[in-house]
C-alpha cells in the first residue's frame, strides 16, 4: 500500500519535466542540433564573477567542520542577520533576522510558508493566472484550494478579477513578478492597488489576508525594477531564491522573509520554522548559506536574455505568431495556432520544437518558450517556427 494522494502526484508528472525529459531522449535520437528545447527555465548567464570568487574563498578558508556543517534550523544567524541587512538597505523597509528563514530555494520556501499559514481545511489562495504549474501542488498538499483569478489581455494584473474571486475563505492572495509563464512585470500601480483591495477586503472580513510575492526574477528585469511588496503592503510575505539571480538554479538556495509589520508576524514565523521541521527542510545546504551571504546584491548580467528575447520576439512576431512583449523573466508566452495548446505542443514537437502548452499553468490557448538558451538553439530554431506556422497555413488552405 502507498499513500494514494502521493501516488496520484507522481503519476500525473509536470508537463514541464515530462517535455524536458523527451527532449533528452529526442536529441540521442535526432542529434542535438536538430532539437530546439524551450521547455525549462534553467538559466544560462554566466554566475557573477563574485559568486566563483566567493566560492573558492570559502573552500580555501574555511574549516571543512564549518564549511560542511550543520547550521541551525532557520538557516545560520549570521546569513540571516546578513539578508535581513541587505533588505532593510536595498527596499528601505524594517526586516529583522528573526523573521528571515533560509530555505532549499523558491520551492520550499512555498510549500513551507502555505503549510504555515493556511489553518483550516479548505481555506484558499488566490492566484492571478496563468501561474507556475507547481502552485497546484503546493496549495493542496498544504490543505488548501487554489482559486484562479484571470488577468488582463497583456497579463497584467486585473484587481476586479481578483476582488471578484476573494472570500471569508481566502488566506491570502500569492503573485509572482516578473511572472512565470508570460515576463509581465506587475507596476507599482498594480502592487498598490492590490494592497488596497486587500485592505479593504481584510477590514470587510475581520481577518488579514496575507500577500505573498514569490520573487525569484525579481533581478530579471527589462525596464524599471519591480516595487517591493513589503514597502506597499504590511502583512506580506516574501519568498525568494538565488536560482535566476546568480544561476544557480541546481543549488536549490533562497528563504522566507515576514515583514516585522505582519499582523502576528513571530507567530507566523514559529510556524514557518514549523513546517519546515515537519516537511524536512531544516538547514538549508550550508555552502551555499555562506555563498549568498557574501553575494547579497550581485547578479547575473541579464543582457544575454534581453538579446534572445529580442531575437525570438522580433522574429515569431515577423512570422505571424501572436505573443506579448516579455518585461522581464525569460519566457514567450506565445499564442498556440489552435485551440488546443497540447495539440500544437505535439505538433511542434515533429519539427524539434519543445514547447510546453498552457493547461498547467491555468490557462488554455498559448505555449510558454523558455528562451534562456544559448543564442545558437534559438538562431537554429528559426527554420522550424517557420516550418510550423506554414504547415497550420497549409492545412487551412486544403
Amino acid at each position: 500500500m502507498v499513500n494514494e494522494r502521493m501516488l496520484r502526484l507522481g503519476e500525473a508528472k509536470s508537463d514541464i519535466r515530462e517535455l524536458f525529459e523527451f527532449g533528452l531522449a529526442l536529441k540521442k535520437e535526432r542529434g542535438e542540433e536538430n532539437v530546439f528545447d524551450f521547455s525549462i527555465g534553467n538559466p544560462t548567464a554566466p554566475p557573477p564573477q563574485k559568486v566563483t570568487e566567493e566560492l573558492l574563498r570559502l573552500i580555501q578558508e574555511t574549516p571543512p567542520e564549518l564549511l560542511h556543517g550543520y547550521t541551525s534550523a532557520p538557516g545560520a544567524i549570521d546569513v540571516r542577520e546578513a539578508v535581513a541587512k541587505y533588505i532593510e538597505t536595498k527596499f528601505e523597509v524594517p526586516m529583522s533576522a528573526d523573521l528571515v528563514y533560509v530555505t532549499c530555494g523558491a520551492s520550499a520556501s512555498l510549500v513551507i510558508a502555505l503549510s504555515a499559514i493556511l489553518a483550516r481545511e479548505g481555506e484558499e489562495i488566490v492566484v492571478p493566472s496563468p501561474f507556475f504549474p507547481e502552485y497546484s501542488v503546493f496549495v493542496q498538499a498544504a490543505g488548501g484550494r487554489l482559486v484562479p483569478a484571470p488577468t488582463d489581455e497583456n497579463f497584467h494584473l486585473d484587481l476586479s478579477a481578483i476582488e471578484a474571486a476573494i472570500t471569508e475563505k481566502t488566506r491570502a492572495v500569492l503573485y509572482n513578478s516578473p511572472n512565470n509563464p508570460t515576463g509581465a512585470v506587475y507596476s507599482r500601480e498594480e502592487i498598490c492597488g492590490l494592497a488596497e483591495l486587500l485592505r479593504k477586503k481584510s477590514a470587510s472580513y475581520g481577518r488579514s489576508i496575507l500577500l505573498l510575492a514569490d520573487e525569484p526574477y525579481r533581478e530579471l528585469v527589462y525596464g524599471a525594477p519591480p516595487v517591493y511588496p513589503m514597502a506597499v503592503y504590511e502583512n506580506t510575505i516574501v519568498l525568494y531564491s538565488f536560482s535566476k539571480s546568480l544561476t544557480l538554479a541546481g543549488e536549490r538556495i533562497g528563504y522566507v522573509a515576514v515583514s516585522p509589520q505582519c499582523e502576528g508576524a513571530h507567530t507566523i514565523f514559529s510556524a514557518v520554522c514549523g513546517a519546515g521541521r515537519y516537511h524536512g527542510y531544516v538547514c538549508a545546504p550550508a555552502l551555499f548559506q555562506k555563498l549568498i551571504k557574501g553575494c547579497l546584491g550581485a547578479s547575473s548580467e541579464i543582457g544575454v536574455y534581453r538579446a534572445n528575447r529580442d531575437l525570438l520576439y522580433g522574429a515569431l512576431s515577423d512570422m505571424g505568431y501572436a505573443c506579448t512583449v516579455p518585461e522581464g523573466a525569460f519566457y514567450l508566452f506565445v499564442k498556440a495556432l489552435e485551440e488546443d495548446a497540447k495539440a500544437f505542443s505535439a505538433r511542434a514537437k515533429e519539427y524539434g520544437l519543445l514547447v510546453v502548452p498552457s493547461d498547467s499553468f491555468g490557462v488554455g490557448g498559448y505555449v510558454r518558450v523558455s528562451y534562456c538558451v544559448p543564442r545558437a538553439v534559438i538562431e537554429r530554431s528559426l527554420p522550424a517556427f517557420r516550418a510550423l506556422f506554414a504547415s497550420y497555413r497549409k492545412s487551412e488552405t486544403v
